[in-house]
């Protein structure tokens, strides 16, 4: 269609020209419901290689938990509360029942528990077998 002015013989324009336009509808997705963390807080005694590092070598075992999570292994080093911010990380993408304040209080006073039960779910997860994606 010729949209050029003509005086002699004008065109009456009766809808504005339009581009294709493509929608996208995305249906919302279902988040799978809540869960608890598979290892309790007080139970790292019976992973003693994780308890004895955990308690003896805390920044060597944030390291490593870091690296399995997809993170550098940096992150405990350069991160200010590397643990609850792990904890936070591991939670929210794992479904695990919880807040920002319970993480920040296990952080503060069970903080080598925290980590190695944090070090215990990353270790079941990314356990060959297992088909965890980071």
């Amino acid at each position: 269609m010729d949209y050029s002015y003509n005086a002699q013989n004008p065109q009456v324009i009766q809808a504005q020209p339009m581009a294709a336009h493509t929608v996208v509808v995305q249906q919302p997705m279902q988040r799978p419901p809540m869960r608890d963390w598979n290892f309790g807080l007080f139970e790292c005694c019976d992973d003693m290689k994780i308890c004895l590092c955990g308690t003896f070598c805390g920044w060597c075992l944030a390291c490593q938990v870091a690296g399995d999570m997809g993170e550098s292994m940096c992150v405990p080093c350069c991160v200010p509360y590397p643990v609850l911010v792990m904890r936070t990380k591991w939670r929210a993408e794992n479904n695990i029942e919880g807040s920002i304040m319970k993480d920040c209080l296990i952080d503060s006073f069970c903080g080598a528990c925290g980590l190695c039960q944090l070090a215990r779910e990353v270790k079941q997860a990314t356990a060959p077998g297992n088909n965890y994606k980071m």
